[in-house]
């Protein structure tokens, strides 16, 4: 009772603190109350450059030798925005509201040799640009290679564009929507190492627009909404709910049979003789309970588990109500940090609580390693990465300010509510409630086949949750990984939610054959079997890599690599835990169901 009260509270203050720090309020790009008049000055803002195909290597726009406004002034960012990469500068163009202009020159530059390299390198590359108007994203390439007719690279001619025209859209007195686009025919040619004189310059054309201000940001979720792309969705969702139906109908079918007749069998075999020998999983009841070798460990991956998936429902809550609506930047790395740290009380109880419950007596080593068996692994990929990232000078590499407020968050917020979880859970007093009494000695484990070894379990329990999602996979990968936008999160959800019951569903069926076959050590098997799956996801990231992405160079293949690592990780202490919490429920469930003496 005392520990149902206590996550109760736990649950609620971890729900209040999110409501107020993340709050279903992160600074709206689309809820902006700018309203304008005729003439005035609306800012623009310029943000990154990048090859397109390495959505991790971008760099600051006035890394380019672009004409910089006199005063270059940086907009104040959230963390969030920080940690997405964003670094906002006043833009050279001065777009004021319904004021049109033609042809306007941004300046006169001489481009050097070095200068005129820089930019056919970029254009080379496929660099983009990306800028903010009124917080509306804007995107552009800087230029194009001509290949036409040219076989050899060395023949190929490169260009760039000078000309930029805005076509900017607005309804009274707000803008709804902007277009930048490129003048085809004001192309400058760098292709030799040579100086270039080049006239940059610009074009701004208001239109008049009907559409609502609160609806200006929906264009840009409209494309994972059209119904080609939806069709797909939905055969994802039915390709899942048939692996679920089957997987499901099965093993309710064989297991409930199996179960019945066990059940019976044993009835009858305790009225028929006392004598004869059991088999099967009764036979390992006073050793099923025996506690597990590493119990710590164990009890640490339970409970960053636990944390992880409660963290990963409180992002689907938020997805769910609208909060990471396109192009809010940085609002899902907010609420990851946030959630995270806000979180870390309920990776305290769980361990300290199930540690305590197998009649462990060093809580605070456990509670250390629940705090270190997420977070290193995260801490160290962040350092090589960051390192990375310094030397290639892109805006992945986060400030050192940026590094500090983490740094706090870490220490003044995850630690203290750690330790405070933890200590409450060393208090619940709550017991293991194992329905049979552990033996003094362990029985023997009978030799095994090699299908029957963790690896051959693991392998087939990664694989049914695997193919219930790898559909949707992409989508996924191509929004994290590449410009795709990517809003069906109801359609993800559920998609989640099959995921979690085919993981439970295939970790109970093999620990029930782990157990028929006499083999009392399923505590680790089932929690490897839940969380096999992230090695399967990691897997699926080598294929995309190759096979499904264009991404190139030693940044961005690290990136892709390092932090899915940690993702998949994440995935592995998450399912594995749902799988655990389900085999055991699975096991003393059938054997409070039998007379154990």
């Amino acid at each position: 009772m005392y520990t149902t009260e206590m996550e109760k509270k736990m649950m609620s203050y971890v729900v209040v603190l999110i409501v107020l720090c993340c709050g279903v309020t992160p600074a709206r790009s689309d809820g902006s109350d700018h309203k304008y008049k005729a003439g005035d000055q609306v800012t623009m803002y310029a943000n990154k450059v990048g090859p397109f195909h390495n959505p991790s290597e971008t760099y600051r726009f006035f890394d380019l030798p672009f004409c910089a406004p006199a005063h270059v002034t940086e907009k104040k960012e959230a963390l969030g925005e920080v940690l997405n990469g964003d670094r906002l500068v006043s833009a050279p163009y001065k777009l004021d509201f319904m004021y049109d202009k033609d042809s306007e020159i941004v300046c006169k530059k001489k481009l050097s040799k070095e200068e005129v390299s820089q930019f056919r390198s970029a254009v080379a590359k496929d660099y983009y640009f990306q800028m903010y108007y009124d917080d509306l994203p804007i995107w552009g390439f800087l230029g194009k290679v001509d290949k036409e007719g040219k076989t050899d690279p060395s023949e190929y001619k490169y260009y760039l564009f000078n000309h930029l025209h805005f076509e900017i859209f607005y309804n009274n007195d707000r803008v709804v929507e902007i277009n930048a686009r490129t003048d085809p025919n004001a192309l400058v040619d760098i292709t030799e190492d040579k100086e270039v004189d080049v006239d940059f310059m610009y074009s701004v054309k208001w239109k008049e627009s009907t559409a609502p201000f609160e609806k200006r940001m929906e264009k840009y979720s409209q494309s994972s909404s059209m119904p080609h792309h939806l069709e797909i969705h939905w055969f994802s969702i039915i390709n899942s709910c048939v692996t679920v139906l089957l997987l499901t109908g099965f093993l309710a079918t064989i297991l409930m049979r199996v179960l019945k007749n066990d059940f019976v069998k044993y009835a009858h075999d305790e009225e028929a003789a006392d004598d004869q020998e059991e088999t099967g999983w009764k036979y390992i009841h006073g050793d099923v309970f025996r506690y597990p070798k590493y119990k710590s460990l164990l009890a640490a991956a339970l409970g960053s588990g636990t944390q992880l998936f409660t963290m990963t429902i409180f992002i689907f809550i938020l997805a769910l109500v609208g909060v990471f609506y396109p192009y809010n930047r940085g609002a899902l790395f907010t609420a990851l940090v946030v959630i995270y740290a806000l979180t870390s009380g309920i990776a305290g109880y769980t361990a300290s609580a199930f540690y305590c419950q197998l009649e462990g007596t060093n809580w605070v080593r456990n509670l250390i390693l629940t705090g270190a068996l997420f977070c290193g692994p995260l801490f160290l990929t962040f350092c090589f990465l960051n390192s990375v990232a310094i030397g290639y000078t892109a805006t992945a590499a986060l400030p050192f300010g940026t590094i500090v407020v983490i740094f706090l968050i870490w220490a003044l917020v995850t630690s203290p509510l750690l330790v405070l979880g933890g200590i409450a859970g060393k208090n619940s007093k709550s017991e293991f409630q194992a329905p049979c009494r552990t033996t003094k000695y362990p029985r023997e484990i009978p030799p095994s086949p090699w299908y029957r070894g963790t690896l051959s379990q693991m392998a087939m329990a990664g694989f049914l949750p695997f193919s219930a999602i790898y559909i949707e996979l992409y989508y996924i990968f191509a929004s994290v990984w590449g410009h795709r936008i990517y809003t069906i999160y109801s359609i993800l959800f559920i998609v989640f939610i099959i995921l979690l019951i085919v993981t439970a569903f295939i970790t109970v069926a093999l620990t029930y054959f782990q157990l028929a076959a006499e083999d009392h050590e399923w505590w680790w098997r089932a929690f490897l079997c839940g969380g096999s799956t992230g090695l399967f996801i990691y897997g699926y990231c080598l294929y995309y890599y190759y096979a499904r992405s264009d991404m190139t160079g030693f940044m961005q293949t690290s990136f892709f690599f390092g932090y899915m690592a940690c993702i998949c990780y994440g995935f592995f202490l998450m399912l594995g835990s749902v799988g655990f919490r389900a085999a055991l429920f699975f096991v003393r469930h059938i054997y409070r169901s039998i007379k154990c003496e």
